[in-house]
Parts: structure tokens; C-alpha cells; sequence
């Protein structure tokens, strides 16, 4: 692994847009230009509550995501990255 330090703008593997995709962008007032698209499926869903992001309960208890930018951001990939270790110890307590 490379210990060169370098801003998020330069880690190409941090970032990745789909602008085919026919759903780009799929959260409404998202930038297009700054969405990221590599955690399409967000790895902190399954965190519930502890998830960090903007989502709410339905009414019929599936969680609602789609006012939630968070995993989007370029930004907030060292975030994600840093709660692999959580997201992995909660898998096994899904049904």
C-alpha cells in the first residue's frame, strides 16, 4: 500500500462517477459533479441509527435513504473507509 499523502481530490480510487447510469444522479439536488458513485449500496445501511447519514423510518419500518448524501460525497470516503471494521461486526446480527 502506498503511504503517500495526497488530497482526496488526487486518490482516484476514492471517487468514481457513473454518468451513464440511467439513475445519475439518484438523489434529488445532488452536484453532479461531485457525486460519487462507489458506494451506490451504502455499506452503512446496515448501521441503523449509528449510521451517521440523513434517512428516516417509514411507516411500514424499511429506512429511507434517499435524502441522504452522505456516502455520495467525495469528502466522506476516509469516513466510510474508517467503519469497516463496525459495518463488518454488525453483519452477522442481520437477518
Amino acid at each position: 500500500m502506498c503511504n503517500r499523502q495526497s488530497s482526496i481530490n488526487d486518490r482516484h480510487y476514492a471517487f468514481f462517477s457513473n454518468r451513464d447510469c440511467e439513475y445519475f444522479p439518484c438523489h434529488p439536488g445532488a452536484d453532479p459533479d461531485n457525486f460519487n458513485c462507489l458506494f451506490c449500496y451504502c455499506p452503512l445501511y446496515l448501521l441503523g441509527e449509528e449510521c451517521g447519514g440523513n434517512f428516516r423510518w417509514l411507516e411500514n419500518g424499511v429506512k429511507d435513504c434517499s435524502d441522504c448524501l452522505f456516502p455520495h460525497r467525495r469528502e466522506n470516503y476516509d469516513v466510510i473507509s474508517a467503519r469497516w471494521q463496525e459495518i463488518a461486526a454488525a453483519m452477522p446480527h442481520r437477518r
